[in-house]
């Protein structure tokens, strides 16, 4: 059209969740606090996916996705790759990303390669495990069993002897398994949104461990966010997760787990590339902590996306 004016699509919300995960419930309830929030500002519809497959009804020309999907498939890059084949618009990080951080392992190695702080780790399979013996000598007295590709502390174990230790080993779910040294201290949580870094939540678990229970039972973990930091220590951590995002090529926004010694020396747990999206889950508490509401939050979650979009279908 003539005389510079520019015509815009405005495109729908997609909320695509479930998913086929173990976190298929987690996942539900991130997608039903999203679509809502969403509401107020656009035209959402909801989609809950429940196959290794786009869901039925999803359209490039109509549709960007905000996906809650948690677990294999939502986290890995395996939805992203099929999103980016369709030419569809997604909020969050790409696939190439997804995969990476899906892999603490990968992970890990990524983040130390630019000079971070990382834990030491013994990587195995679930049909090759590392003697229990050399284990505790490498890692020390207390260790932490995580599986290399779950999120919501599924899978998470702790033994403080080589006894505790074979029980763990002996009952493995999945293929692929770390042991990494248990750090007494402090574990924090810093969001990262489109390359801002948001407050500093603090975790404090009743039960001294940050496992599933304690993550999703009402209770049994109390937050503080800001956490109580000098303005050193502050500036340090967060000038750690913004490197985080930057190393492992982050998009839009991810969030950056830590665990701090008794020292207060920060070691780089893990990023998550799409965290729980309740208004009471990390993310939310990262960024309400610097005055970004929820309803806030959302819409500058998806606003990348929507640029993305439009500059696909402006017409001048």
């Amino acid at each position: 059209m003539g005389g510079g004016i520019v015509m815009r699509r405005v495109p729908k919300i997609a909320v695509v969740c479930g998913g086929t995960s173990a976190e298929r419930e987690v996942s539900i309830g991130s997608g039903i606090a999203t679509a809502e929030a969403f509401s107020a500002l656009f035209d959402v519809e909801r989609m809950e996916l429940d196959a290794y497959a786009l869901p039925t009804g999803l359209d490039a020309d109509q549709h960007i996705v905000f996906s809650t999907l948690h677990g294999t498939f939502g986290e890995d890059g395996g939805f992203q790759s099929l999103m980016d084949e369709a030419g569809i618009e997604y909020a969050g990080c790409g696939r190439e990303c997804s995969a990476l951080t899906f892999d603490k392992v990968r992970t890990k190695a990524a983040v130390a390669e630019v000079g971070l702080p990382v834990t030491d780790q013994i990587a195995f399979s679930r049909s090759a495990s590392p003697d229990v013996e050399s284990v505790f000598e490498r890692l020390g007295p207390s260790v932490v069993l995580k599986p290399v590709c779950q999120g919501s502390s599924i899978g998470l174990g702790f033994a403080n002897s080589t006894a505790e230790l074979k029980a763990l080993l002996a009952r493995l779910e999945f293929e692929d398994w770390m042991l990494e040294p248990l750090i007494v201290g402090k574990e924090i949580s810093v969001g990262v949104l489109d390359g801002e870094v948001m407050e500093i939540v603090e975790i404090r678990p009743m039960s001294g461990q940050f496992d599933y229970e304690s993550k999703y039972t009402k209770g049994m973990t109390e937050y503080i966010a800001p956490a109580p930091f000098s303005e050193s220590l502050e500036a340090f951590i967060k000038s750690l997760a913004m490197r985080t995002y930057a190393a492992c090529e982050c998009r839009d926004y991810a969030r950056v787990d830590f665990m701090l010694d008794e020292q207060n020396n920060p070691f780089v747990l893990e990023v998550n590339t799409l965290p729980g999206m309740k208004a009471t889950s990390l993310l939310p508490m990262s960024a309400g902590a610097a005055g970004i509401n929820f309803e806030e939050l959302v819409k500058r979650l998806v606003a990348p996306a929507f640029l993305r979009f439009q500059s696909k279908y402006s017409i001048s």
